[in-house]
């Protein structure tokens, strides 16, 4: 209830603020579960993708540091948030999520990158897909990288692919993970030019002030 309740709220206060967002494609979407996996390009656009996908709930992980307030970190894990460590991850990183596909209704959503200013993708999202027998869903959103510039009105858009899936007896190794990868960011790269061929993301942490 927690969780649907804040996340209405964040829906109708991203109405306000920036409009309607144009979602596409949310028909890819399989029944059941999976993990959501997308590149990281604002620290806000994993809402964006879970308000647009109520009444559907998610697990996810954060940073340990996002759970030093008290009051915060209680809703955080009202809204299926769990800590991470990640300098020191330890198996719980994996445990978790695979549980969570397995056991309850809750998808799992995740930012293979890892972070807003990498590039390089890592295993974890294929790996907990394949153990938990869910696909992978790739989705990309463009829009505001700012709060300044979502309160201007700058539309979002956010676009759905076809699922991943990868097979219970590939061994991912070095060579499988690289070609999954390479299938990720081919995903991804369909999906920015199915909404606008011309789209480059630009790291607003990068750009001169």
């Amino acid at each position: 209830m927690f969780y649907s309740i804040i996340f209405s709220l964040i829906k109708f206060i991203i109405w306000i603020l920036n409009g309607k967002t144009k979602v596409t494609n949310k028909d890819r979407i399989p029944q059941g579960n999976y993990v959501l996996i997308a590149p990281h390009r604002t620290w806000f656009d994993m809402l964006f993708f879970t308000v647009n996908l109520l009444p559907k709930q998610f697990y996810f992980l954060a940073k340990k540091e996002l759970f030093k307030n008290r009051i915060f970190a209680w809703c955080l894990k009202k809204c299926h948030v769990e800590p991470v460590d990640r300098d020191n991850p330890g198996i719980s990183v994996v445990k978790k999520p695979i549980k969570t596909l397995r056991k309850t209704d809750l998808s799992v959503m995740m930012f293979p990158s890892g972070t807003r200013h990498s590039s390089k993708l890592k295993g974890g999202a294929a790996f907990i897909a394949q153990a938990a027998g869910v696909p992978m869903i790739p989705v990309v959103y463009q829009g505001p990288l700012t709060l300044k510039a979502a309160f201007c009105r700058n539309k979002a858009f956010i676009n759905f692919g076809n699922p991943i899936y990868i097979e219970k007896c590939l061994k991912l190794n070095e060579a499988a993970q690289q070609k999954i990868e390479t299938q990720m960011t081919a995903a991804f790269k369909d999906l920015d030019n199915e909404i606008n061929p011309n789209y480059v993301y630009k790291d607003v942490s990068k750009m001169p002030h």
